[in-house]
């Protein structure tokens, strides 16, 4: 073994991703790879830092993100990095930057990636503008529906796509996956799928499978019709030979709540025969564009922007409604275009889901959101501090492989996801005692405590509450 090493975390608790016991030891870095773990007196590390009472295990990786335009807007990706986050998976939702060229406001929810940002005709050429920008973080990309629908048929999506429409849509999605997509996502809840009959998606995922894709969802509804719309998932899943990943895994409206039970056993039964996954964030809330539509199913509503009415944001949408003397539909409408924070969900709901031995962790925060729901901040910590320290809902070691070996697994990241040698050093130090979230629905944009150090591809990127200068991320291709 060699003597020198670029980095060596000495004395720490390391929890290796995998699921096992944590143990006290070592750990060097050479070359952006994990060198050797153990005792290693021996070694001594151009970059040397004491992990004692600190818990060192692989980056965080978040499963479901809408991060697309921020690679390239923001790359020093403060939002993450700050929580340990080392790889995002962007594209999610049916919602992807690419491949789309358009100089109009395209429709929501399209819109939160930004107006002036379609600018991508072809997959493979965002995937090098990602490259160019030399974010902070890693990204792996799924190629959305949305997107497919809104470049193949305009705005005219009230209807099942043609087969003319649905050829030009398989032939992006087999582009894409060339180019070094996972696969294809859908956000069949939002107005511009909720026309698609399933057939149009299986004919996508047969595409995305037959490349060796997967499929995330978010589902048609995750509400009165939850289970029919996880059986829908699982047929497209079954016809188009790929994996599926639920995101966001939840049941919303008062009446729904405790129904994530039966829609987990429809998963469980379904992992007999078929590739299943699903993720989950730590909040009993969510987060999107302003639907007027939905907003029955929350018992509040805080907009968090309003092109109409900018002063909005961060106020509840009842209060707005009465001062204008509207009803609260009326009062949605108003305020288009819009975003929300949708506090619609069960917290007993929220844990039975985090306990659920499948469940990644997904952020699902939307960075252009100048009132961002807490959560694209503080979704990890959160995980570790309050539902782990403070629940003890699993233990921690548990909690560690569902945010790195368990997600790596799924979406195929080799070498990523766990603390062995030869693995790529995505590393984060972290202090079990005190990490926790800041970030609230008041006060959102606030970095997380307990984090001490995040290294991507062996290059320290956070240390001691700030970002370093270092920008060793890039855009992962499948496989790669």
């Amino acid at each position: 073994m060699p003597d020198k090493a670029d980095l060596v975390i000495r004395s720490a608790t390391i929890v290796d991703g995998g699921g096992g016991p944590a143990m006290r030891g070592d750990l060097a870095v050479a070359e952006g790879r994990i060198q050797a773990i153990g005792a290693l007196g021996d070694v001594t590390g151009e970059r040397e830092i004491d992990g004692t009472g600190q818990v060192l295990c692989p980056g965080f990786i978040d499963v479901h993100t809408h991060d697309d335009r921020e690679l390239l807007s923001a790359p020093a990706m403060t939002p993450k990095v700050s929580q340990g986050v080392t790889t995002v998976v962007a594209g999610n939702c049916g919602v992807s930057l690419a491949p789309l060229v358009t100089d109009e406001r395209p429709v929501p929810p399209l819109d939160l990636l930004g107006v002036e940002w379609f600018r991508f005709a072809e997959f493979g050429r965002y995937l090098e503008a990602v490259d160019a920008a030399r974010p902070v973080t890693n990204a792996v990309f799924l190629v959305g529906h949305q997107t497919l629908r809104y470049g193949a048929m305009g705005r005219d999506l009230d209807c099942a796509a043609s087969a003319g429409e649905t050829a030009a849509m398989a032939a992006q999605v087999e582009a894409a996956m060339r180019a070094g997509a996972i696969g294809l996502s859908t956000g069949l809840f939002y107005p511009p799928a909720q026309a698609a009959p399933t057939e149009e998606i299986v004919a996508l995922a047969k595409v995305a499978g037959a490349a060796g894709g997967l499929y995330a969802t978010h589902l048609r509804d995750e509400g009165d019709a939850l289970e029919e719309s996880v059986a829908e998932a699982l047929t497209i899943g079954r016809e188009g030979a790929l994996p599926v990943v639920f995101s966001h895994h939840k049941a919303t409206g008062r009446k729904n709540f405790g129904k994530v039970r039966r829609s987990l056993a429809q998963i469980d039964a379904a992992a007999a025969g078929q590739k299943v996954a699903l993720d989950v964030y730590p909040y009993a809330a969510g987060s999107t564009v302003l639907l007027p539509q939905r907003i029955d199913m929350a018992e509040k509503v805080m907009i968090t922007w309003s092109e109409a009415m900018p002063d909005a944001g961060g106020r509840y949408l009842h209060d707005l409604a009465a001062e204008h003397g509207l009803s609260d539909q009326e009062m949605a409408v108003r305020l288009q275009p819009a975003g929300a924070i949708y506090f619609m969900m069960n917290e007993a709901d929220v844990q039975t889901v985090l306990r659920h031995p499948m469940a990644m962790i997904g952020s699902d925060g939307i960075p252009t959101d100048p009132r961002p729901h807490p959560r694209l901040w503080g979704t990890f910590p959160r995980v570790l501090g309050h539902y782990v320290r403070e629940l003890n809902l699993m233990p921690l070691e548990e909690a560690v492989r569902r945010m790195t070996g368990l997600p790596a697994e799924t979406f195929g990241l080799r070498d990523r996801g766990r603390l062995v040698p030869g693995a790529w050093a995505d590393l984060v130090l972290f202090d079990p005692a005190t990490v926790i979230d800041r970030a609230s629905f008041d006060n959102p944009i606030q970095t997380s405590a307990g984090i001490g150090m995040v290294a991507v591809n062996g290059e320290v990127v956070w240390a001691d509450g700030a970002a370093t200068d270092a920008r060793p991320g890039r855009a992962l291709r499948r496989a790669a």
